[in-house]
């Protein structure tokens, strides 16, 4: 898309030329002059339905998995972990 700015700039346009007696009847009028001109370009962030079927499909996964190594940490004395970005890796590659 593309777009462009105009500038108002005001003229004068006589009417009436001055004589001894009288002043010149001039009129003011603005003209549109353009300034510059620019291209608006949108991008969408939506993804596609294949993509997104993929991560949900990912999350299920996630989900069934954290349920049954939660019940399994239940049952066993375990050290603490930080897993943050190895599960993001994983729903995102």
């Amino acid at each position: 898309m593309q777009t462009i700015k105009t500038k108002k700039i005001p003229r004068n346009h006589v009417k009436a030329e001055a004589t001894e007696k009288h002043p010149a009847q001039v009129e003011v009028y603005y003209e549109d002059v353009v300034v510059g001109n620019w291209r608006t370009i949108k991008f969408s962030g939506a993804l596609p339905a294949r993509r997104v079927n993929e991560l949900l499909n990912r999350v299920d996964k996630l989900q069934e998995a954290v349920k049954f190594a939660r019940e399994e940490a239940n049952n066993h004395d375990i050290t603490e972990q930080k897993v943050g970005s190895a599960i993001l890796n994983y729903l995102f590659s």
